[in-house]
C-alpha cells in the first residue's frame, strides 16, 4: 500500500497569540510550532499502523520553509518512510492544496490522509480542495479506517448514529478523532529520521482565492456564576434577565 500524509505545522496550543500591522499579520515572534495534532495523532498514525499491517511505504508531504523541516523530521522519526516539502509558504488552504495536489499527479498512491483540520485556522478545507483537484473520492471526518489496499472501509460519527462508507480505490481522507492513538517517537526512530530521505520541491504556479483582512481575538471568557440546584427560581431569573436567553 502506498500512502501520502498531510502535515502541516501550528502554533504550540499554549501560545500567546497576537497580531501586527493593524491587526492583519500574525505575531510570529516568541512562537512555538508542532506538528498539527490532528495530521500527527490521527493521519500519521492510522497510515503506520495500516502499513504495520498490510506492508508498503508512507510518505509525509509538508508545504512551508525550512524551518518546518523539524516537524517533518518528527513524522520521520514516529514512523514515515521518506518526506517532501514543497519550498513555499502557501497563501491559503487552496494554494497548499494545489500543491500537494501537483505533487501526488501521477504517482499512484493508494490513499492520501490529512488531519481534520488544523488548531490554528480551523478551515477543514485542504482534504476537500486536494481531492477535486485530482477527481478522487473524498471522506471527511473519519473517525475509523481500514483498509486492504483495494477497498477503503470508513466509519465517521453523524447525528445519532455512525455512518459507515465502502470505498473501491484510491480516496482522500480527512482523520478525526478514534482513528488512532498518539504515538511518541522512540530514540531509534528519531536516530533512522536523520538518515532518511527529505525532498525538497519548487514549488507549482497556483491563484490565490483567499486573502486576509483582519485577525481578532475572542472575547474573554466571563465569570462562572454557581446557583444552588434547589434554586431553579433564581437560576430561570437569571437566564431571563442578565443571559437573556429565555
Amino acid at each position: 500500500m502506498k500512502i501520502l500524509v498531510c502535515i502541516s505545522k501550528t502554533p504550540e496550543t499554549t501560545s500567546k497569540i497576537s497580531f501586527t500591522d493593524d491587526n492583519s499579520e500574525f505575531n510570529t515572534e516568541g512562537i512555538s510550532y508542532i506538528m498539527n495534532p490532528y495530521d500527527e495523532w490521527y493521519a500519521l498514525v492510522r497510515a503506520i499502523e495500516l502499513k504495520e499491517q498490510h506492508g508498503g511505504t508512507i510518505t509525509a508531504i509538508n508545504v512551508g520553509g525550512s524551518s518546518n523541516d523539524v516537524i517533518i523530521r518528527k513524522a520521520l522519526a514516529i514512523g514515515a518512510d521518506d518526506a517532501v516539502r514543497v519550498d513555499t509558504d502557501p497563501s491559503d488552504a487552496y494554494d497548499a492544496a494545489a500543491q500537494i495536489a501537483s505533487y501526488a499527479q501521477g504517482k499512484d498512491f493508494d490513499l492520501i490522509l490529512t488531519g481534520k483540520e488544523t488548531i490554528d485556522y480551523s478551515g477543514a478545507e485542504v482534504g476537500s480542495m486536494i481531492a477535486a483537484e485530482l477527481n478522487l473520492p473524498f471522506i471527511s471526518l473519519a473517525s475509523k479506517l481500514d483498509h486492504d489496499g483495494t477497498t477503503a472501509v470508513l466509519e465517521r460519527d453523524i447525528e445519532g448514529g455512525v455512518e459507515v462508507i465502502e470505498v473501491t480505490g484510491p480516496l482522500v481522507v480527512s482523520a478525526s478523532k478514534g482513528m488512532a492513538e498518539q504515538r511518541i517517537p522512540n530514540m531509534r526512530g528519531i536516530m533512522m529520521a536523520k538518515r532518511k530521505p527529505l525532498e525538497v520541491i519548487p514549488a507549482v504556479e497556483t491563484e490565490t482565492l483567499v486573502s486576509t483582512v483582519s485577525y481578532s481575538l475572542p472575547d474573554e471568557k466571563g465569570g462562572v456564576q454557581m446557583i444552588d440546584p434547589d434554586n431553579m427560581d433564581e437560576l430561570v431569573r437569571l437566564l431571563h434577565e442578565e443571559a437573556k436567553v429565555i
